[in-house]
């Protein structure tokens, strides 16, 4: 599987990005998140195949040595980059879910964030997934994948911990890990698809949807999900 995907274009729906010098300036007491900064505005731009620490450092217009310094190895940039993306996806979440009540519709709605934080951030959903280039037993890493667990989780009554070796679902029974499971693969799925231009054509066919975004929309919107699964 190559590192960095063919296509480098934006999926229809997403935000324009900015460079991450010009985002947000910084002075030596923020120069980790400094580094965060460019190393996804590589990502962007290069892929993964891109991203070193070289090319972090330059980006960010610091010393070479200042990724090593603050986070160790590339695996180490990776890891913490991936956690910002669980953090952020964690809070789209919950901003889709606030003010719903029934089940069945807060449902829907962390399908929808979690559509919509995978167009607007692809080259960090892809890494997010990317489990043999990241480093699992990092703090951050497993505290932020934490956050975002127990967002989807909490959805289906169910409470996320991490565990040494993996996630540990606490108070779980056999309905609610099909449930979770169903879920998450549908939409994880659905995600994948869009932000890797594989729905394009289909979506065409019909003459009726806009766009492979709003056809996924459709897809969602057509879940079968009872209330007290």
């Amino acid at each position: 599987m190559s590192e960095r995907t063919p296509s480098r274009r934006t999926p229809a729906g997403a935000r324009p990005r900015r460079a991450a010098a010009e985002a947000r300036p910084y002075h030596h007491g923020s120069l980790p998140e400094a580094l965060l900064l460019a190393a996804e505005t590589v990502l962007q731009r290069d892929g993964l195949r891109g991203l070193t620490l070289r090319a972090i450092a330059r980006e960010a217009g610091v010393s070479h040595t200042a990724p090593q310094h603050h986070f160790g190895d590339t695996a180490g940039v990776l890891s913490e980059l991936a956690a910002t993306g669980h953090t952020r996806l964690a809070e789209t979440m919950s901003e889709h879910i606030r003010g719903l009540r029934s089940t069945k519709s807060k449902r829907k709605a962390i399908a929808h964030a979690y559509i919509e934080f995978a167009v607007e951030h692809p080259d960090l959903f892809r890494l997010m997934s990317r489990n043999e280039l990241l480093d699992p037993d990092r703090p951050s890493l497993r505290e932020a994948r934490q956050v975002s667990a127990r967002a989807l989780a909490s959805v289906f009554g169910a409470q996320a911990q991490l565990h040494q070796d993996g996630y540990l679902f606490d108070g779980i029974d056999a309905a609610q890990a099909v449930a979770i499971t169903a879920g998450w693969g549908y939409v994880h799925g659905l995600a994948s698809l869009l932000v890797d231009r594989r729905l394009e054509r289909i979506a065409s066919a019909t003459g009726h949807f806009a766009d492979a975004r709003a056809l996924v929309n459709a897809a969602i919107d057509r879940m079968q999900l009872s209330e007290d699964a």
